[in-house]
């Protein structure tokens, strides 16, 4: 029950304000669809690790959906933190916005 109540508070407070941001981006940028599309997919899988950072340390969830939302995190940073995995298409959706 806790549980889904820190996923659902980090989906909306963090993860989603930080998935609009790097979307506003691309699409500035006229970023490939399937970038796009691949940055969504990153996101929705660092989920569960953001889910599992903030149960373990509330502070900083706190300190990051805030420097989030005033512009002091970097979105890249904190989706390349919870999901190494994703830096590929990060660098690609970085090549894509600084293009």
């Amino acid at each position: 029950m806790i549980s889904d109540i820190i996923a659902f508070l980090v989906a909306t407070f963090l993860v989603a304000p930080l998935q609009s941001t790097i979307e506003d981006r691309l699409a500035a940028a006229r970023a490939p669809a399937a970038v796009v599309a691949q940055v969504e997919a990153c996101a929705t899988a660092a989920l569960p690790a953001l889910v599992e950072r903030a149960s373990a340390e509330p502070w900083w969830a706190v300190r990051t959906a805030f420097g989030a939302w005033i512009g002091t995190t970097s979105p890249e940073a904190v989706l390349r933190q919870a999901a190494p995995e994703c830096g590929a298409v990060l660098n690609a959706a970085r090549t894509a916005i600084e293009s």
